[in-house]
């Protein structure tokens, strides 16, 4: 019987021998030959289990315990994703807190400065002012059914520093005018009545209602206005460079050239010609002067002041009103009867037109009495320049003789025309503006009128053309003009035309008699 060999497949060393397989020898072939047994591995001494439990666990498939810690220490994900839920849930809750505070907050500020826009249907904001613009503004006794800004106080006194005298550009009659930035970093002039005048309101009311409906290039805009309490003020665009008086009789200013006159001329006919004739009902302004013309930095002119405006329909041939106006510049039927008309205004702008010739002032005390009116002493020469040509008894010596002559002569017969004694023979602004353009004769312009005169020119006529009448309120008005000794100063200018001297001095004449006040 053949011999059986035994192989038992073992473990590694120190292991049980799990079997053993009787394999019968291969005929010529030899028993495989014992492998020599693998060199044993140094294995680490076992570690110290512990006693055995004498109640096992049994092993559950089905088990409710949480899965073991993962390796190394790090969490399991449930928690991981219980600790992001939570840290995004309070990010978003910090972020709508913040935003709920700075919204809180800002809406706080505006309120508090007045420009929040409030929840009413009449008022909007207007994002190109960064201002409330209100569309009827209930006051005490006054309706104002127009649409402007409307400004807290608290905000003008933001833009002005708290009326600090380092941003005051004038003072006058109505009060003080001070340079202004707003919020919106627009810079404005800012005009504020003097506190318990009677007439200041009334012309804050006037000027409010008036500039309000007005829209040129050649006219001053309204940017809003503030009532609040006692206090009333206007908020006017900025216009740079002073005013007419300034440039003409400042102390130690240059001479205006002639171009810059010429220009300065047309501009303010072609503001007033709007007022007259483009306007529904037409504005007579009143108080037409070198103050109230202001000059942008190109010396365009704006006219500005429309405190003393008053409207004028189709139907009324003049408004009976209280006199009112700056002497120098008044027209001689309007400061005698109070009978207004536009041709008032015509008057006023002949006079602006004689100072852009002459370079005197309308009222001067410095020179002998006969002379003291420039329109008085302007007249005569006014006929003989025409005439014969010679400028220079007339003309601002200051120019020396630098000046277009076609241009200087309808200057002239401008003024000329325009301070007829006759209110009817002035000529209206459109003519006026068509003329100093050069696109109307002179003939038109006069209409067969002489120069300087109010009647049709014949040889056999005096050239004494004015009646006693006449004559009496010049003197009248001339007088109170020297004897009033208050300086006026434009609102829009912060100097004076020159040191101790007098340019020019309203009039507030009621009915029952008559005072002077200082500039409008």
């Amino acid at each position: 019987m053949p011999t059986l060999r035994r192989y038992c497949a073992q473990e590694a060393a120190g292991q049980s021998i799990k079997g053993c397989v009787l394999v019968p020898p291969s005929k010529g072939v030899p028993p495989p030959m014992a492998r020599p047994p693998p060199p044993a591995k140094k294995v680490p001494p076992p570690m110290a289990s512990p006693p055995p439990s004498s109640n096992p666990p049994t092993p559950s498939t089905n088990s409710t315990s949480p899965p073991p810690a993962s390796p190394k220490g790090r969490l399991p994900p449930w928690k991981l994703a219980l600790i992001v839920g939570i840290g995004i849930g309070g990010l978003i809750v910090l972020v709508g807190v913040c935003i709920f505070v700075i919204f809180y907050r800002r809406k706080r500020r505006r309120l508090e400065l007045g420009s929040y826009p409030p929840q009413r249907p009449n008022a909007i904001l207007d994002n190109k002012t960064c201002l409330v613009r209100h569309f009827a503004v209930p006051s005490p006794g006054m309706e104002l059914g127009f649409s402007q800004n409307k400004f807290t106080y608290k905000e003008i006194k933001i833009a002005t520093d708290d009326f600090s005298n380092l941003n005051l550009l004038g003072q006058g009659g109505f009060g003080h005018v001070h340079r202004g930035v707003l919020l919106c970093g627009k810079v404005v002039a800012i005009k504020q009545l003097k506190a318990g005048s009677r007439q200041g309101e009334r012309e804050f009311q006037a000027e409010i209602e008036i500039i309000s409906r007005i829209h040129h290039r050649h006219l001053v805009s309204l940017v809003g206005y503030c009532i609040s309490g006692a206090h009333r003020i206007l908020v006017y665009e900025f216009v740079p460079n002073s005013t007419l008086e300034f440039h003409l009789h400042g102390k130690d200013q240059p001479t205006m050239t002639w171009p810059i006159r010429m220009k300065i001329a047309i501009g303010s006919a072609k503001g007033l010609a709007y007022l007259h004739e483009e306007c529904n009902p037409r504005i007579i302004h009143r108080d037409i002067k070198a103050a109230n013309i202001l000059l942008e930095s190109n010396f365009e002119a704006k006219v500005a002041d429309f405190g003393l405006a008053k409207f004028a329909s189709d139907t009324d041939t003049h408004v009976s009103t209280r006199v009112m106006g700056t002497f120098g510049y008044l027209a001689p039927e309007y400061a005698s009867s109070g009978n207004l008309t536009e041709k008032a205004d015509v008057f006023s702008f002949g006079v602006v037109l004689l100072e852009l010739i002459s370079g005197r002032r309308p009222v001067d005390r410095t020179r002998p009495f006969a002379e003291d009116s420039m329109v008085d002493w302007a007249r005569p020469l006014l006929t003989l320049a025409l005439e014969d040509g010679n400028f220079d008894v007339i003309v601002d010596p200051k120019l020396n003789k630098d000046y277009v002559t076609e241009e200087m002569i309808r200057m002239i017969a401008c003024s000329a025309a325009c301070v007829r004694h006759s209110a009817r023979h002035r000529p209206p602004m459109t003519q006026v503006v068509r003329a100093l353009e050069e696109n109307l004769s002179l003939n038109d312009l006069n209409e067969g009128i002489m120069p300087g005169q109010s009647r049709v020119y014949s040889r056999c006529q005096s050239l004494d053309y004015e009646t006693s009448q006449d004559q009496e309120d010049s003197k009248k008005f001339g007088m109170m003009a020297l004897e009033s000794k208050e300086q006026a100063t434009s609102e829009f200018s912060g100097h004076n035309s020159e040191d101790g001297l007098q340019p020019s001095i309203n009039t507030n004449m009621a009915e029952d008699g008559h005072h002077a006040s200082g500039g409008s």
